[in-house]
């Protein structure tokens, strides 16, 4: 009789315990990660699931459109977002969290700044004296330095991609009266940015790019105009005249509501997950500079960083 109880009790155990265990693992699901049109946000999608494949969960990347994706994840399309910019993607994000279905899970250590600037050498060739005050842009003798054949004779500052901020760039220039010397372009991509640096460099012309930090091109030397300081509503959008640059802001993370359930140990460890902007940065210059692809950029930071990562897996 001892030793039927002893055997049944320790079936009880096993099967406890292996209850236990199924109720704590992660779900075999895939956690879907979202890629958009910029280096960093791509390199850190695959270092974020190579992390996730390392805890043994499935991973899926899906690309997504940068202002809608938000939606996705509140109605479980996606499962995570690892880059929410403030500037550019606070207001898609905020509302699909009034809505209900996702989580604000955190910021990073970085901060983030996305504007229109120059790199250093075109201060260094006096190209636009006065820069970075606004205000120089004000002189024709500095838009000439600037113009392009697709600039009708002004100077062209090249916008993203227009999905990003709309007109909001546009608006700023009519708005501080600098339309008659300035015009506006979008470009199709992140890299049509960065083609512009090095074919502006190579012809000897002034540039004014739109560009953000955390980025490569804070360790290449670049610096941002230093236009009338944010306030809150000073954008058209938000009932404001548009005199005005954009907010140091946060870098955030976000997830689907089930997240913390489906994948507990996944979620923990992406909740722990912060990046500094020369983590980022490093990021993105494996790829801008280095010249490697997003997946082989992921691995060779994962490899070189495990003293960064490791820690938020456990």
């Amino acid at each position: 009789m001892k030793k039927l109880i002893s055997t049944l009790s320790a079936a009880v155990i096993a099967l406890v315990s292996f209850t236990g265990v199924s109720n704590a693992a992660d779900s075999k699901k895939p956690i879907v990660i979202p890629t958009h049109n910029w280096s960093s946000q791509v390199v850190m999608a695959y270092v974020i699931g190579g992390i996730f494949e390392s805890m043994g969960n499935n991973v899926k990347y899906v690309p997504a459109d940068s202002q809608a994706v938000y939606e996705s994840i509140r109605i479980g399309d996606v499962t995570i977002s690892h880059e929410v910019w403030e500037s550019a993607f606070g207001k898609s994000f905020t509302t699909a969290l009034e809505k209900g279905g996702i989580l604000d899970w955190g910021d990073h250590e970085a901060r983030t700044l996305e504007d229109m600037g120059y790199p250093n050498w075109v201060a260094e060739k006096g190209l636009c004296p006065g820069l970075p005050d606004w205000t120089a842009l004000k002189n024709p003798d500095c838009a000439k330095n600037f113009v392009t054949p697709d600039s009708g004779g002004k100077g062209r500052m090249l916008e993203g991609p227009q999905s990003w901020h709309g007109d909001l760039i546009p608006q700023r220039v009519e708005a501080l009266g600098l339309g008659d010397l300035w015009t506006v372009k979008f470009a199709g991509g992140a890299d049509a940015l960065w083609a512009e640096l090095a074919a502006a460099e190579k012809e000897g012309r002034g540039t004014i790019i739109f560009n953000w930090t955390p980025n490569f091109t804070d360790g290449a030397g670049f610096t941002f105009i230093d236009f009338p300081p944010y306030t809150a509503g000073c954008r058209p959008e938000d009932g404001g005249d548009g005199k005005c640059g954009s907010p140091d802001g946060y870098l955030k993370k976000a997830v689907n509501a089930d997240f913390p359930k489906t994948h507990p140990a996944a979620a923990a460890a992406f909740k722990k997950m912060s990046f500094s902007t020369s983590h980022i940065g490093a990021m993105a210059s494996l790829v801008d500079i280095d010249k490697l692809s997003h997946e082989d950029a992921a691995k060779k930071w994962l490899a070189d960083n495990e003293s960064v990562w490791k820690p938020f897996t456990k």
